[in-house]
């Protein structure tokens, strides 16, 4: 499966610790399993749930994902449609 990064998502796990970067990028790898819900009021947009940061992504395609935003789990709404 094909793994995009956004801009900002990919400026955020380059500015976190090892630790919790390798925790995400691990949750990120194991998509579909893990803790994810669609997001109320978007078609197909998803949340992972990683701690106490939160990865919100979509499937551009069938053997793609795209993660759109990664945050700590306040700020990750903000700004989301």
């Amino acid at each position: 499966m094909n793994i995009t990064y956004s801009k900002q998502s990919s400026k955020v796990l380059s500015r976190i610790d090892n630790t919790t970067k390798t925790r995400i990028r691990k949750g990120i790898e194991l998509i579909p399993a893990g803790d994810i819900v669609p997001l109320t009021g978007s078609v197909d947009s998803f949340r992972l749930r990683v701690g106490d940061w939160r990865v919100i992504f979509s499937y551009p395609n069938e053997n793609s994902i795209f993660i759109e935003k990664i945050a700590p789990r306040g700020a990750v709404y903000k700004g989301v449609r």
